[in-house]
C-alpha cells in the first residue's frame, strides 16, 4: 500500500476558507486517485479556480511521469490543403473548383520530402492533409508503401479518421477493411484530428458535412481492434459550452476504457484567422490553462497530455507543463501550416533538438526524446548545448 504524498501547494489551497465545497469534495477525490464523474467534471470548468486546478493537475502529472516531458524528431507532409468539406473553423482548405489557390502534391513531390530527412535522425512521419476527391485510397497506400520501402525505420503515423471516413467510403470497403490495407501497407499509428467537438448539435454548425461523432470513434476502435495506437484531440474555445467539452471527453474516456488504444489527448485551440467564424474571440491564456488541466484531471485512463507548441506558442506551451501537460509533441521542422495559417503565433514552426530540450529545462522539467509510441530514447536533462545548436534550426 502507497502513502499519499499531497503536493504542499494543493494542500495550502485545500486550507482556504472560502473555497467551495463541492470543488474540495471532488479534489479529495483526485488526491484518493478516484474516478471523478461528468457532472464533477462541469463543476472543476464552472467552479474551480485556475490557480487549484492547475496545482491538482500537476500533482497528477507528476504521479504519472515525474519531471518527464516528451517530445519526438518528426516532420509533417500536407499532401494538399484542397478539400470536398466546408468546415466553418478552418483557414487551412481551399474547396475543389478553387484547388488553384491550393496545392496537390504528387506522390514523387511527397517523397522528395521523406528524401530530404534521410541521414537525419527523425523518428516520425505524420502525413494529414484536406481530404481531396481525387487522391483515395490507392493513392494513399502506394504513398505509405513507397515511404517504408525508402526508409523501413521511419514511423508513419497518417490520416485523420475524417480522412479515412472519405477513402473507405470513395473504395466502397468497410472500416476494418480499410485500416487492413493501410496497415498492412506500412500505416503504424493515426493522429487524433477531426474530432473538434463532439456535441452533435454544435458540429451541425461547424462542420456538418464531415463524419460524426459515432464515425469516428468506430475507425479510432478499429484501429485500436489491429493493435495500432492513435490520437485523440477536441477542439476548443470556439461556441462550445463546458458540457459540451466534458461529453466529449467521456467519449474518448468510455472508448479508451474498452480499447487502450489511445495515447494521448490533444486540446486544440480555435484561432480565428482568415475563416467563416472570425467573429468569435479566441480563448483567453486562462481559459487555455484551466482547460489544460481539467483534461488532465479527467481523462485519467489517458497516459499522456499533449499540448502543441506551434499552435499554442512557445511561452504559453512551457505555462502548459505546470498544468497536468507532459508531452509537447515534436521539432516539426516548418512542415505544418494548419496553425500558421489560423494565426497561431507560430508562424514558422520550427525546433531543432537542442531548441526544444532547453525550452522544457527553462520550465524546470527533464526533456526525453521519445518514439511515437512513447519508447524512450534519450534524456537530454544533462546534456548541455552549444550556442551553435541553440541557434541552428
Amino acid at each position: 500500500m502507497t502513502t499519499r504524498k499531497d503536493n504542499p501547494a494543493v494542500q495550502a489551497l485545500l486550507q482556504q476558507a472560502n473555497i467551495d465545497a463541492d470543488i474540495k469534495r471532488i479534489a479529495e477525490k483526485i488526491l484518493q486517485a478516484e474516478r471523478i464523474t461528468p457532472a464533477e467534471g462541469l463543476i472543476l470548468f464552472e467552479k474551480g479556480d485556475v490557480g487549484l486546478l492547475g496545482a491538482l493537475a500537476n500533482q497528477v502529472r507528476e504521479r504519472m511521469h515525474g519531471d518527464k516531458t516528451y517530445f519526438n524528431r518528426n516532420f509533417h507532409i500536407e499532401p494538399t490543403n484542397v478539400c470536398v468539406f466546408t468546415c466553418h473553423f478552418c483557414s487551412y482548405s481551399r474547396l475543389y473548383k478553387n484547388r488553384e489557390d491550393g496545392w496537390e502534391l504528387s506522390i514523387d513531390q511527397m517523397m522528395d520530402i521523406v528524401k530530404k530527412y534521410d541521414n537525419q535522425p527523425v523518428t516520425e512521419v505524420h502525413i494529414v492533409g484536406g481530404v481531396h476527391p481525387k487522391m483515395q485510397l490507392d493513392f494513399f497506400v502506394e504513398l505509405i508503401q513507397k515511404i517504408r520501402a525508402h526508409r523501413p525505420d521511419l514511423h508513419i503515423k497518417g490520416f485523420t479518421a475524417v480522412e479515412l471516413d472519405y477513402m473507405f467510403r470513395k473504395a466502397k470497403v468497410s472500416i476494418d477493411e480499410g485500416m487492413r490495407i493501410l496497415n498492412e501497407a506500412g500505416l503504424q499509428s493515426m493522429p487524433g484530428g477531426g474530432a473538434e467537438i463532439f456535441a452533435p448539435e454544435v458540429r451541425a454548425k461547424i462542420c456538418h458535412d464531415k463524419v460524426d461523432a459515432e464515425g469516428w470513434l468506430a475507425i479510432h476502435k478499429a484501429a485500436h481492434q489491429r493493435g495500432m495506437h492513435t490520437n485523440a484531440t477536441m477542439l476548443y474555445g470556439h461556441i462550445e459550452s463546458y458540457a459540451d467539452r466534458i461529453d466529449h471527453m467521456e467519449r474518448l474516456r468510455q472508448l479508451q476504457d474498452e480499447t487502450g488504444g489511445f495515447n494521448t489527448f490533444i486540446p486544440l485551440k480555435f484561432r480565428n484567422k482568415g475563416n467563416d467564424m472570425a467573429h468569435i474571440p479566441e480563448s483567453s491564456i486562462v481559459e487555455d490553462l484551466k482547460l489544460y488541466a481539467v483534461a488532465r484531471l479527467y481523462m485519467d485512463n489517458f497516459p499522456h497530455l499533449k499540448a502543441y507548441w506551434p499552435m499554442l506558442g512557445r511561452n504559453t506551451a512551457q505555462l502548459t507543463l505546470s498544468f497536468g501537460v507532459n508531452d509537447l509533441d515534436g521539432t516539426i521542422d516548418d512542415t505544418t501550416k494548419i496553425y500558421s495559417m489560423a494565426g497561431a503565433e507560430e508562424q514558422n514552426p520550427s525546433m531543432n533538438t537542442a531548441q526544444l530540450a532547453t525550452l522544457i529545462k527553462q520550465a524546470g522539467r527533464r526533456p526525453v526524446e521519445r518514439d511515437t509510441v512513447y519508447n524512450e530514447i534519450k534524456d537530454y536533462t544533462e546534456v548541455v548545448f552549444s550556442d551553435e545548436e541553440l541557434l541552428t534550426k
